[in-house]
C-alpha cells in the first residue's frame, strides 16, 4: 500500500475487538480508535475521518441494531468513509438496510467467516476503492428469496452466478478466476445481464454494475 489505511473499530466485546485490531495490525492497517458504543462510534468517526469504519451490528447503548444505525448515520454524513458491518447473524434485511441505494464502499461480513487477516484486509481495500464486500452466504440467502415476477428470472443460471459474484464485490478478473473462464467470457455475460435488465442506457459501466447489483439484492 502506498499509504497506511486508517480504520475505526466499533465492537463491544473486548475479545472480538482485540482480535479485529490484531488482524488489521498484521496487514499494516492502522486502527486510529476503537470504541464499544454506537453513539461514540459516530462521534469518533466525525472527529478522525478514517478511511473505513468496521462495526458490529448489536452494540450499546441499546444492544439492538445500534451499530447498523450508526453505520447508516456515518454513511449519510461522511459518504467518503467506507463501512464494513460485522455480524454473527445472517440477516439479509440488515444487508439491504445497509446497502440502501448504493452498495459502493460497503461491506457485510459474518464474524465466523473471517478466517485470516488477509481476508479482512481484502474487504477493507475493496470498500476503500469504492467497491463492495458482501459475504457469499448473505448473497446465497438473497438468491433464495425469489418472488413471483422476479426481474432476474430472465437471466440464465450462469448470468445469475456472474451477478452473484458482482454483488460480492469481485472484479471481472476475479469472477473469471472463480468460474474458471476467460475475462472476455465474463464481459459477455455482463453485457447480457445489462441488456436483459434494461440497463444499457445508464451513465457508465460502473454505474450499470451498481444498478445490476441493486436489482439483484432487492429481488
Amino acid at each position: 500500500m502506498s499509504s497506511t489505511l486508517r480504520v475505526v473499530v466499533g465492537e463491544d466485546q473486548p475479545i472480538v475487538r482485540e482480535g479485529v485490531m490484531s488482524m488489521l495490525a498484521r496487514v499494516g492497517i492502522e486502527v486510529v480508535a476503537s470504541v464499544a458504543d454506537a453513539d461514540e462510534l459516530v462521534r469518533v468517526t466525525a472527529d478522525l475521518r478514517p478511511d473505513v469504519v468496521i462495526t458490529d451490528i448489536q452494540m450499546p447503548p441499546n444492544l439492538a441494531d445500534d451499530g447498523l444505525r450508526a453505520a447508516l448515520r456515518i454513511r449519510a454524513a461522511q459518504p467518503q468513509v467506507g463501512v464494513i458491518v460485522l455480524s454473527q447473524f445472517l440477516d439479509p434485511g440488515y444487508a439491504l438496510d445497509l446497502v440502501g441505494d448504493d452498495p459502493s464502499g460497503l461491506g457485510y461480513l459474518l464474524k465466523e467467516k473471517i478466517a485470516s487477516p488477509e481476508m479482512l484486509s481484502d474487504a477493507v481495500q475493496r470498500v476503500v476503492a469504492g467497491g463492495s464486500a458482501l459475504d457469499p452466504d448473505v448473497i446465497a440467502t438473497l438468491i433464495g428469496r425469489r418472488r413471483t415476477g422476479d426481474p432476474l428470472g430472465v437471466l440464465t443460471p450462469k448470468e445469475r452466478e456472474v451477478l452473484s459474484l458482482m454483488a460480492e464485490g469481485h472484479s471481472n478478473a476475479g469472477i473469471a478466476a472463480k468460474l474458471f473462464v476467460t475475462v472476455p467470457a465474463v464481459e459477455r455475460h455482463i453485457t447480457g445481464i445489462f441488456q436483459k435488465l434494461n440497463l444499457q442506457q445508464a451513465d457508465s459501466t460502473q454505474h450499470r454494475r451498481v444498478l445490476a447489483v441493486l436489482t439483484f439484492l432487492r429481488n
